[in-house]
């Protein structure tokens, strides 16, 4: 699986930006997806989570009720809408994609090591 993460760019706080990931190669409907994001200075840190048939939704709390993950196996794309950002939503997101057994734990969902394929990254930035 060959994954292409876009959509990012420059926002106002309180404004929106829809980040796509587009997915290359066989069998894209049997694989949970996840956004991570890299802030200057830390480390990667989990967002949110779809699993492979679209049933089992995870988010950080910080982005609850603001960043909506969604999943369309039909098209190879999962998107992340993200609503009233916020200065501290800057950072490099990443797209993920891996292979779980049925109802893993939510440490193994959020875990960068339980996704085998990566994206290359897009900037987010949120200013005024």
């Amino acid at each position: 699986v060959q994954l292409q993460a876009s959509g990012g760019g420059l926002a106002q706080p309180g404004g929106s930006l829809t980040l796509s990931c587009r997915a290359s190669g066989r069998a894209f409907s049997d694989y949970s997806m996840a956004w991570f994001r890299q802030a200057p200075g830390k480390e990667r840190e989990f967002v949110a989570r779809i699993s492979n048939g679209n049933v089992n939704i995870y988010y950080i709390d910080s982005v609850k009720d603001r960043f909506i993950i969604s999943k369309d196996n039909a098209k190879n794309i999962m998107t992340l809408q993200m609503n009233s950002l916020k200065p501290e939503d800057t950072a490099v997101y990443f797209c993920a994609a891996g292979l779980f057994a049925k109802r893993p734990s939510f440490q193994t969902v959020t875990a960068m090591r339980s996704y085998n394929y990566w994206g290359q990254g897009t900037q987010v930035t949120v200013s005024s």
